[in-house]
């Protein structure tokens, strides 16, 4: 909402603009008139909509019209002038210069006459969608001075431009995109109808009290009155919250409906604001961020309320209809092969709460922004949606205190083209890579427990540039160079890049033998992987190969020593002791974790 309203009174001459602003100042009308009245400030504290007001009288000039900063004209004319009605030169003015500001037209001096001017306005009226309404007052006498003034303000606080379409006598497209969304939001069960403990959620979240049971059935009944499908199983429809918006707006109370689309974001052109998408949040230097518990309730929540058949899975029309309250779609393909899908390729619970912890950890701007479509800090009545986030803590702390608190930790997985490492990401996710179809993610992230503690580890795959890695390629809890056994060079690649960025880093870094299945060649390198492994203390070359059990269509990665199910702990263990990750030695359990 403005933080101030600037309003222009404008008119032909003697048709009393000053006298209206003299009276509206002093409370009485002046013995005595100047020319052109000073510009006045009207306190926030004095006026209805508690928003500064300032009051600019017409300076004679059209061509200064719409020059003006003026947030609404005010065309005066006197009601016992005919022609001054009829002229109405300033409509032609403002309309010819394209001002696309709300107009009123007022019609002072009506202790002069004993009619009212309204049939003559009416027409004009229709032909200017512009104009927002018609006072008829008396500087004189006082008689709607202030009303005035009131409406002037409501014009620009609360216009109907953008709402309402007189002519066709319904809601613009764009009100009724806001309307339905905020109509989504509210339905926490999303079974389509508003019951009455979210009808009266959504009057507490929007008008801070709720509504009487009797007050309840009242506003049933005028939507039951006026059409049949406005209300279903004693609940509001979407056609009947829209149809109350519409009578809202009809009836001239334009402010309630507008008090609903502000609580909800949304700004003077119906568009949710900067402010409400991206709150501001402080991230210092190598801190991350994460979901707090009050976050991932939430996300709970509304995977539950669009989890329809109960499966703990959302097919894709599922996943399109809890996207309905966003402008765009947010997830693509390359989704299901980040996270864990269930045997028909749809992204499990599991799954879900990996991508938001996954957007969050890379992009807290772009979780803030989905966060704030879904009506977060308006469900969980915080001030905003970085309510949902937590700051970790600076990561050298961590070190000197041999502990952390986070939940999400970064492996990044480098190797030559060609090495494996796309395999290697699908089967953390419990798939063979072809399973994984054309939709390639560069991700991949799922959950384990330590000491019955969840954890995230997120895989990042690199793409292959010795020439440049860039420091978000460096900056990770643990490093995975993977290597082809059956090329002969390709574990060149990982040697080179472990001399060149990590030989004198603390961070902790595994080598991988993939495709272990296959016959393991001589490596065209100085050392062999295991003479290279030792020489820099490095625990021995992990052998992995991916395999699709199509018997039981049971996903499995197999390392080939251990012939089966294998526990890494000696990744555990790397991670505890050369980067403090974690306070004691754990078993991740990585390459079972989401089969």
């Amino acid at each position: 909402m403005r933080k101030d309203v600037r309003i222009l009174l404008v008119g032909e001459p003697k048709v009393g603009k000053t006298s209206l602003i003299m009276s509206l100042v002093s409370e009485e009308f002046p013995d005595e008139v100047p020319l052109r009245a000073e510009e006045i400030t009207i306190p926030a504290d004095v006026t209805p909509e508690r928003v500064p007001t300032h009051i600019v009288d017409y300076s004679g000039n059209t061509h200064l019209i719409c020059e003006s900063t003026a947030n609404v004209i005010c065309i005066v004319y006197s009601v016992n002038n005919k022609k001054s009605i009829e002229k109405f030169q300033f409509l032609s003015v403002i309309n010819g210069f394209n001002c696309r500001v709300p107009l009123i037209l007022v019609g002072n001096k009506s202790d002069l006459v004993e009619h009212s001017s309204m049939e003559t306005i009416l027409p004009i009226m229709n032909q200017y969608q512009d104009i927002e309404t018609c006072v008829e007052c008396s500087a004189k006498n006082l008689k709607n001075i202030s009303e005035l003034f009131y409406y002037a303000q409501k014009a620009v606080l609360h216009p109907t431009g953008p709402l309402y379409c007189p002519e066709e006598k319904e809601l613009k497209p764009s009100c009724i995109k806001a309307l339905t969304r905020i109509f989504k939001v509210s339905d926490l069960d999303n079974d389509g109808i508003l019951n009455d403990n979210e009808l009266n959620f959504f009057q507490r979240t929007c008008f801070n009290t709720p509504l009487a049971p009797q007050a309840l059935e009242d506003v049933k009944n005028v939507v039951r009155r006026n059409m049949t499908d406005g209300v279903k199983d004693n609940g509001l429809t979407l056609k009947g919250f829209l149809f109350l918006h519409t009578l809202f707006i009809q009836r001239g109370r334009h402010e309630t409906t507008w008090t609903v689309l502000r609580r909800f974001g949304y700004d003077d052109d119906l568009e949710l604001t900067q402010e409400y998408l991206f709150p501001m949040i402080k991230i210092p230097p190598d801190c991350t961020t994460e979901l707090n518990h009050n976050a991932y309730l939430f996300l709970q929540s509304v995977f539950d309320k669009h989890d329809k058949d109960r499966d703990c899975a959302l097919s894709p029309d599922e996943v399109k209809d809890l996207f309905k309250v966003f402008p765009y779609m947010p997830w693509g393909p390359d989704v299901n092969n980040t996270v864990c899908t269930n045997d028909q390729g749809w992204i499990t619970y599991q799954g879900y709460l990996s991508q938001w912890t996954l957007t969050t950890y890379l992009d807290v701007q772009r979780s803030l922004e989905y966060l704030g479509y879904l009506g977060y800090s308006i469900i969980y009545e915080q001030e905003s949606q970085a309510a949902a986030m937590t700051v970790t803590r600076n990561k050298r702390i961590d070190l000197q205190k041999k502990q952390t608190q986070r939940s999400v930790f970064r492996c990044n997985v480098l190797g030559a083209r060609g090495s494996g490492k796309s395999g290697f990401l699908q089967a953390f996710l419990g798939r063979n890579l072809q399973v994984g179809g054309h939709h390639k993610s560069f991700y991949a992230i799922s959950t384990t427990y330590v000491y019955g503690q969840e954890k995230y580890l997120l895989l990042h795959e690199v793409i292959p540039d010795f020439d440049f890695l860039s420091e978000a390629d460096l900056a990770c809890d643990v490093v995975c160079l993977v290597y082809d056994v059956n090329n002969p060079r390709s574990f060149e690649y990982c040697a080179k890049v472990y001399k060149q960025y990590f030989i004198d880093s603390k961070t902790p870094c595994v080598v991988i033998a993939a495709k272990s299945d296959l016959h393991e060649v001589r490596q065209h390198y100085s050392l062999s992987p295991h003479e290279f492994c030792r020489k820099h203390k490095l625990h021995p070359p992990q052998p992995v190969h991916v395999q699709l059990h199509r018997r039981t269509q049971q996903r499995h990665l197999h390392q080939t020593h251990h012939h089966g199910h294998v526990s890494i702990r000696f990744w555990s263990r790397l991670t505890t002791q050369k980067s403090c990750c974690l306070n004691s030695e754990i078993s991740l359990d990585l390459l079972h974790t989401g089969a």
